[in-house]
């Protein structure tokens, strides 16, 4: 194993410098690596009194020649002369350390709330936190440990709870995936080089500070996530979790006020917050909050449909925006390792890919959230609705590996497909009436930025139908010849969760299966038998990104709605869970470089 730095002792004065594109064969050593920095420079090895890994990636392009890349950081004994030219073959190197921007001064008569435990809210709330300012978080969900005892009940026997499930509790839909942390943000500030820090520091892997696709895994993630929260609260912030959000009181355009409800049988007011929330009734086990509150940070998550829905109705403007759905395809792990790496897999961790097309038509399909050695779950967030998505644990070493096969949906995708999803609907439920599926409204009622949302929602119900509640399950040969399944082939399906073999077209709009068809093909040139036809393919993938957008202004808060500032997947501004939380510390120095820490 390498290791991020290796450091020897010397009495010299030392320079740092960066050195880029070291190929090394997969099975070298930590002295290799040395070694070949020291040739590079044209200096001795004892020159080099420490090597800091900066970036790792494997070059798999030629089987029979794989390698790993590196972007190293070497410290150098002074009055050597190295070789090459500073600015092309090196650099001098001073690592980007994040600087939280702050020094507001305007008084904060009441303590922040961040409404939302994913990953936007927990760094928003943790940096807020280590700057004094005491955030009140409230999680609609549970904790971690009381929501995997949920989940894994919902697995188990399909009863689902609509407020603690893979969607929902402390960590997001985050901690239950395969906890990956890729970005195409440009770092320049330091933000993400601080989340993957905070990520080490609370239990995650060290690898993940330098490796090129890093991920952490739903078993390791856990933890972490509940090291963030209890770190929240030793600094002196407050968590509330089964709470949640139900309005807003403003007050001449200024929030002043968080309206809550908790469904705890045994809530009482924690006693950091004694004088400051009061409960304004009970009704059976639900307890009404009220919550004094001058500033609310909002990372709802992409699954709080309930929530954007009353936000709309208060007049919180939002816009529709693309995303994208389809199904996730299953293949032995074993396949996908012999055909990324070739005879060097059993050397290597678990392979990934990616894959993207083009169709005829111009419409996009790719393959997104790759899960190697992985599982397909129920993340499914409402009663009579189904929609699936990958986790993975840190070892990756289930025997199947899993990705989205998703297409490309607009606005105009969900608006002119709407009312065929509800015809379809219509047909499907009375051939098998299913309890839970409840009247779905007419495209003429649905404001124009929710109709991707209630799209989302009737694909998911057919989704629910055609797997009979499971997860509806079909063999390739069967998707393309337009028949339902029986059972599975010689690929075995890798679930948390029940499956349920049937015809995927009953639950998928036309565009969508012919679009999945057609990249399938493209897929399988690309890696020979990725379309061979016993490969599984799921329904349905819908989760893949908010279908709104809340509006914010220059100062990042909600138009129109001072004190409230929308961030993460939920509000339409990130895809994953470093670009959530990305967002989320932006948000926390815009209101910490405004405004100053209660007393």
């Amino acid at each position: 194993m390498i290791h991020a730095e290796v450091t020897m002792k010397s009495e010299r004065k030392p320079v740092t410098i960066r050195l880029q594109q070291l190929h090394m064969p997969i099975s070298h050593s930590e002295e290799d690596l040395i070694q070949c920095a020291a040739g590079k420079l044209g200096i001795p090895r004892d020159a080099i009194l420490s090597l800091k890994i900066v970036k790792q990636s494997l070059d798999a392009r030629k089987k029979r020649d794989l390698a790993y890349v590196y972007d190293v950081a070497v410290v150098v004994s002074s009055g050597f002369r190295l070789k090459g030219r500073e600015g092309k073959d090196w650099s001098y190197y001073t690592p980007v350390v994040f600087q939280p921007k702050s020094g507001g001064i305007r008084p904060l008569t009441q303590r922040p709330v961040v409404i939302g435990a994913g990953p936007a809210g927990l760094f928003a709330a943790l940096l807020m936190a280590e700057a004094g300012y005491r955030p009140i978080l409230i999680e609609r969900g549970k904790s971690v440990e009381k929501r995997v005892a949920d989940v894994e009940r919902f697995f188990s026997t399909g009863v689902l709870d609509p407020e603690s499930n893979v969607q929902f509790g402390i960590g997001g839909a985050g901690t239950f995936s395969d906890g990956k942390l890729n970005t195409l943000i440009k770092d320049k500030d330091g933000r993400g080089a601080y989340v993957l820090r905070t990520f080490v520091r609370f239990g995650a892997p060290e690898e993940i500070l330098y490796r090129n696709k890093p991920h952490i895994g739903t078993d390791r993630l856990r933890s972490v996530v509940t090291g963030i929260t209890k770190e929240i609260e030793k600094l002196g912030g407050t968590v509330l979790t089964g709470t949640t959000v139900t309005g807003f009181t403003w007050k001449n355009g200024q929030l002043t006020e968080v309206q809550c409800r908790s469904r705890s049988n045994d809530f009482s007011v924690p006693t950091a917050l004694e004088g400051v929330i009061r409960v304004v009734r009970t009704e059976g086990e639900t307890h009404y909050i009220s919550v004094p509150a001058g500033i609310a940070v909002l990372a709802i998550g992409h699954s709080a449909r309930d929530t954007v829905r009353w936000l709309y109705d208060s007049g919180v403007a939002m816009e529709p925006k693309a995303f994208a759905m389809g199904v996730r395809v299953q293949h032995k792990r074993e396949w996908v390792n012999k055909t990324q790496y070739g005879d060097a897999a059993e050397l290597l961790p678990s392979a990934d890919y990616k894959l993207t097309h083009t169709c005829s038509n111009g419409r996009g399909v790719y393959s997104f959230c790759m899960c190697p050695g992985g599982y397909v779950v129920n993340a499914s967030s409402e009663l009579g609705r189904l929609a699936i998505n990958g986790m993975s644990n840190y070892d990756r070493m289930a025997d199947n590996s899993n990705s989205a096969i998703v297409v490309t949906v607009t606005p105009e995708d969900c608006a002119s497909d709407y009312e065929n999803a509800l015809r379809k609907r219509s047909s499907l439920t009375k051939l098998r009436p299913i309890p839970g599926i409840t009247d779905a409204p007419d495209l003429s009622s649905i404001p124009g930025p929710l109709v991707g949302m209630e799209y989302q929602r009737r694909l998911e119900e057919l989704a629910y139908i055609a797997g009979n509640s499971a997860i509806p399950t079909q063999r390739y040969e069967d998707f393309k010849n337009g028949r339902a399944s029986t059972g599975c082939g010689s690929i075995e399906p890798v679930n948390k969760g029940a499956v349920h073999y049937t015809d995927l077209h009953e639950c998928l709009p036309d565009y969508m299966t012919n679009a999945i068809s057609e990249g399938m093909e493209a897929f399988d040139r690309a890696m020979p038998g990725y379309g061979v036809d016993d490969t599984l393919l799921q329904a349905i993938e819908s989760r893949t990104s908010s279908p709104v957008r809340i509006t914010r202004n220059e100062n990042l808060q909600a138009e129109g709605f001072t004190g409230l500032y929308p961030c993460g997947e939920g509000a339409g501004y990130a895809g994953g869970i470093m670009s959530a939380a990305i967002d989320g510390i932006r948000v926390a120095e815009t209101i910490m470089g405004e405004y100053a820490p209660t007393r």
